[in-house]
Order: structure tokens, then sequence, then C-alpha cells
């Protein structure tokens, strides 16, 4: 009987079947866990090879690597990001590599290194080294970003810290999870990169998992074991654990678009996020329906509300944001608006503008004593040049290129100086 012959077949090197991700965390520095070799695979061929042979030929055995003394498959709810242990920096040809000397930085120090392996898209793994020395996986990454001598691990890594609590966290502060009693389920650390809004309630994140290196918006503290994850600060942080950063340093702070995105006529993302961030600071009263794009009395005078919460009157209480209005309502900072403050009554269904009827009265075919008193007030205030006749109940041209004719006068454009007479217009006319 000749010698069956086997053909071996190897699946990628990124196959996911049970088996080979079993392998792969178990075996992770072995001839068997690297280079495309799939220890689940060749078992079976080897097993199929020796039911062939029979009895007659005997195979040698197959010795079965050792199990592991704990569970190595992470739950389908646990970031499958096992990682190294403690270790050097990994220098040129394997040989250890010089630790920073000076291992003191900066928030933007710390958010600049991480940013660097995300846009270099680092692949993920627990046996390979960085350009910087640094190992791939989620301790290793920490380590590279807060720049320290060595790469540590989840169960090393607090010490290089000091605890802090959630209401502290600012951009380059790491978020850790250790698992002493089994490291390998669940166990993880990221970096935090600053809340998406004013709920804290998910923030940007920088880590190193499968497949590689990213950044992007994760619920707080993290998808899974979200209440056994604690903040940490850097120790070597320049002018102390206890300092901060500008807001504008912070990638998750939404930077402020700028006045011109505010105000009548406006109708953008802006005007609803500072609407819902305006509501969630005790604005909800001012609002007859959820806040939208497009800019209204009612944000205007939200605004305002937020702003003399603050303390501040005059040109600084005007009711449209400006750089500190917004950084205070962002960062979720300064003093929320009071039940009851002065001046803060409900407004009516007149959008809050007193005598404001609402804009379908001033529509082609309508007919009603607001067109005539709209009339009266734009000859009044000089706008009445293209009225033959004067002012009357029934809309006509006229009375729509007056209207146009006021609203250019304010420096409204586009859609803002159509000649209907929104909110704004009407509070001016006749203020």
């Amino acid at each position: 009987m000749g010698t069956p012959v086997f053909e071996e077949f190897d699946p990628p090197n990124d196959c996911e079947c049970p088996g080979c991700v079993h392998w792969r965390r178990v075996l992770p520095h072995s001839a068997a866990g690297r280079g495309g070799a799939h220890p689940a695979h060749r078992t079976v061929i080897v097993a199929a090879a020796a039911a062939a042979l029979g009895a007659g030929h005997a195979v040698p055995a197959l010795a079965a690597p050792q199990a592991p003394g704990r569970p190595s498959l992470p739950a389908a709810d646990e970031p499958d990001t096992p990682q190294g242990s403690k270790a050097p920096l990994h220098g040129p040809g394997g040989a250890p590599g010089k630790p920073s000397a000076a291992p003191g930085t900066t928030r933007a120090e710390i958010i600049r290194r991480a940013k660097q392996w995300v846009a270099a898209k680092v692949p993920y793994s627990m046996s390979q080294y960085w350009s910087d020395g640094y190992r791939q996986d989620c301790s290793g990454f920490v380590s590279m970003a807060w720049s320290l001598p060595g790469n540590e691990w989840t169960g090393t890594l607090d010490q290089y810290g000091v605890r802090i609590a959630k209401e502290d966290l600012q951009p380059g502060d790491m978020l850790l999870f250790h698992n002493p009693a089994d490291p390998e389920r669940g166990s993880h650390v990221v970096l935090f990169g600053g809340w998406t809004d004013y709920t804290h309630t998910s923030y940007i994140v920088y880590e190193e998992t499968r497949p590689h290196a990213r950044r992007q918006a994760t619920p707080y503290a993290y998808w899974s074991h979200s209440s056994r994850y604690v903040p940490y600060r850097y120790k070597g942080l320049a002018g102390g654990t206890a300092g901060s950063v500008p807001e504008t340093a912070g990638p998750e702070a939404a930077p402020y678009p700028g006045r011109a995105y505010f105000g009548p006529g406006a109708n953008n993302k802006y005007v609803t996020e500072l609407g819902r961030m305006l509501v969630g600071r005790g604005a909800g009263r001012y609002y007859t329906s959820g806040p939208g794009p497009r800019w209204s009395d009612a944000d205007r005078r939200a605004t305002q509300a937020f702003q003399q919460a603050q303390g501040w009157r005059g040109g600084d209480a005007d009711g449209l944001p400006g750089p500190r209005t917004w950084a205070l309502l962002v960062t979720g900072q300064g003093r929320d608006i009071a039940a009851g403050a002065a001046g803060a009554p409900a407004p009516p269904s007149s959008h809050g503008v007193p005598g404001y009827p609402g804009r379908a009265l001033f529509r082609p075919g309508a007919d009603n004593t607001y067109v005539t008193l709209l009339g009266k007030q734009l000859v009044k205030k000089g706008f009445g040049k293209y009225y033959t006749t004067g002012p009357g109940p029934r809309w006509g041209e006229a009375d729509r290129r007056n209207v146009e004719a006021f609203q250019r006068a304010q420096g409204w454009r586009g859609g803002a100086a159509d000649g209907y007479p929104g909110p704004e217009t009407w509070r001016r006319l006749f203020a």
C-alpha cells in the first residue's frame, strides 16, 4: 500500500475560526503562532493522516500543547485585546531600546503621539514592536503616549498615574481596567480624548485594539465592564497632575464655529447643538418645541439667560453666543440657568416676540390687519418707498420689497432677506 500524500493548505494569516483565534492567543511567541502557521488546521490534517494510514502505519503522536490555566477565548462583550507583559523598549535587532531621557510631557504631546499611531494604523500585536520601541498592544500604546521608559501592562500602569474622578478627566488621561484574577478576560486600557458633548455619557477614545490603533466615540467608560474602568492622570504631566489644558486643546471640544453661524437667518447644525446644550443647562422653558437648526428668538433668549446666569450684563449678554459662552456650554462649566430667573418667562406662541402673529399671515393672498400694521411701521422706519398708495391689509409685492429692504439694512443676505417678516424682523421693526 502506497503512502498517502497530503497537501497542506494554510488559511489566511488572519483566520478568525475559533481554533486559530485560540492558539494565536495562547501561543503568541511560538513558531506555530506566527508566519501563517495555523495549529488548529494542522492538527486536523495530522489526525486525518493517522486515520488514513490505519493501525499498520504508526504515526508519531502530536504532542498536545499544555492547556492554559485560564480561559483564553474572550467573552463576546469583552475587548479582544490580550497584552504582552512588562518589557523594555525594543531597539534595532531586538536589542533593548534606550528609555526616554525626559519622562515629563504635556497633554498636547500625549495626544499628538496617540494620533501618530492612529494615522499610521499601527496593527495590533502583543508580540511585535513599532519603530519607536513600544509594543503594539493596548498597554504599549498608553506607554508610548505617556512616553514611559519601557513597555508596561495593565497590572503596572497605575503606578505611573494618580487616580482622579470622572469629572476631572481631561485629554491625555487614561481609563484603566485590570482584572487581576484573570488579566486576559476584559483587561484593557485606553486614552481619554475628551467628552463628545455636555452630557458626559460618551467620549473620544484613543486605543490600540484589533485590527489597528483607532480614534472613535465610545460610551463612558467603555463598551463592556464600564463600572470597572478607573481614571488616572499621568504623574509626569508638565505643570503637575492638577493642571489642565485650554478648552481648544482637546479634540472633544467642538470648536467655536464663529458668530456668523448664529443670529437671524442662521440655519445650520450649530444652532441645533447650541439649543440642546442650553436645554441641558436649564433653558428648556424657552422652547415650545425641540431645538432645531433655524435660529429663533427662543435661541436668543435662552442664550441670554445663560449669559446672565454667569453674571454678564450689557453687550456680554446680548443673546448671541461668543467664544466664552460656547466654551462654557461645551465643557459643562459655568452656572446653570436658575429656575424662575428674572427675565425668563415662558415664550408665547408668537415665538417670544410680543405682537408677532406668525409668518403665515404674510404670504401672497393674505388679507388681515397685521399686514396693514406691518406696512405702517415700515413707512415709519423709512422703508416705504415701494408703496404707491398707503399700506393696506392685502399682502402685495410692495410689502415684500419694503420688508426685504429693511432686512438688507440689518446686514442680512440670502434666505434671511427674503422679504417675509419673521420674528426677528418683527422685533426689530417694533423695537
